[in-house]
Formats: C-alpha cells, structure tokens, sequence
C-alpha cells in the first residue's frame, strides 16, 4: 500500500497528504481522471503484431518502467497507442493522457508526436506536484523510442534521434542524463544533486559546469 492517502485539505479539494501530515500534493480533476480512469491501457499481454512501434524507458529495479506500443498508418500518423507502466498515479495519469494526445483528431505525425514535452502533458492535466514532473518526463521518452523503433523496423534509420550522454564526471562516472534526472526528480541546487549523484565529490573543478547544467534543466523544466 502507498505511503500516502487521497483526503480533503481545507481549501484545496482533492489534495494528496503524507500520512506523517509532512506535506501535500495537489491533483487537478483532469490526473484523477486519467488516474482512476485510464485511457488506452492494456492489461493482458500485447499482441506485438498489431503494432509497428515498440518503445520502452525506466526499469522497475528503479520504481518507474513505461512499455508503449504504437499503431502507425502508411501516412506515418499514430492511430493507436497502447501502454502500460509499472510506477505511480502521476505516471499512470501522464501517460494515459499523452496516449489521448498523440491519437486525437486522427492522430498525430511522428515528427509532431516526437516534438511533444512534459510541459505539453503537464498543461493538459492542468499540472502535477513538483516532485512528480518526471513522470511525464517518462512518456515522452518512451513516445520517442518507440517511433525510433518504427523507423528501424522500415530502414528508415536516417530519421532515428538517439539521445546522447556526455559525461560530465569521469570519477563518479556521472553523465548530463543523470544530472537531468537528479533535477527532474527534485535536486534543484548543486547541494541536492551531490547528495543524489556524487557528482564533483572527488573533482571540484568541474562544479562550474554542473551548477550551469542544474540551472539549464531547472529552467528547462521548471521555468
């Protein structure tokens, strides 16, 4: 059972508190919905033939894992997107929104569905507690790797976006991605990132250029 439970916070319907009375998030109508509610997701095991993209990002050894399956037509437009995700509320209500996104109104070009943000998520669900962004971060992830994968599977590999790493500390052996992850996950000053990463523990010249990547995806993210 989780930690926390759904309860009424005066004056804000439909806050989230920690047991402990520690804190409290606030969830929109439109994340309850997609929460209790989910749309586009599949249960039983998938039939893979009836899609021709396959993504997946995270792992449940981590807590998150997000496997999608997509529907491409011969106009390269998404006409079906199915999912399932072992993590939290806010990652059930992220993704199920992003499936309805990226298959309304005909659904969505790979190059317009590859351009979707968190933000973009984020607005639809008329937002998410801070500390939860990086579950929409996970849909868009999983969104881009599985249109990777339908470009693999047609030789289309021209049109394939990997997402590099660059490593920023050698000794720690941490890259920008963790630091981008550290960040999505609520480190937002160089002091939280260190605790997560370790990062410059052991090699302080390169804190400049940390502490300038925290204030690129803390804006990046955050505003």
């Amino acid at each position: 059972m989780s930690d926390y439970s759904a309860k009424s916070v005066k004056g804000r319907k439909g806050d989230v508190s920690a047991h402990d009375g520690a804190s409290s998030w606030f969830y929109s109508d439109e994340v309850k919905e997609h929460f209790f509610n989910p749309k586009n997701f599949i249960m039983n095991d998938v039939d893979e033939s009836q899609f021709n993209g396959i993504g997946k990002v995270g792992s449940p050894a981590c807590g998150d894992e997000l496997r999608v399956w997509l529907k491409i037509d011969s106009d390269e437009r998404i006409v079906d997107f199915k999912w399932k995700t072992f993590g939290c509320g806010s990652a059930i209500a992220s993704t199920s929104m992003a499936s309805v996104m990226v298959t309304e109104n005909g659904g969505m070009t790979l190059d317009e569905a590859r351009s979707i943000k968190p933000q973009d998520i984020m607005t639809r669900l008329k937002g998410l507690p801070a500390r939860k962004f990086h579950c929409s971060v996970l849909c868009d992830k999983a969104i881009r790797d599985a249109i990777n994968d339908y470009f693999r599977r047609t030789d289309q590999t021209d049109k394939m976006i990997v997402e590099a790493k660059r490593m920023i500390d050698p000794i720690a052996k941490v890259t920008d991605h963790d630091i981008e992850e550290a960040v999505l996950d609520g480190a937002l000053d160089l002091e939280a990132v260190q605790k997560k990463t370790k990062v410059g523990v052991g090699n302080p010249t390169i804190l400049p250029a940390v502490e300038e990547l925290i204030r690129f995806y803390r804006e990046k993210y955050f505003g």
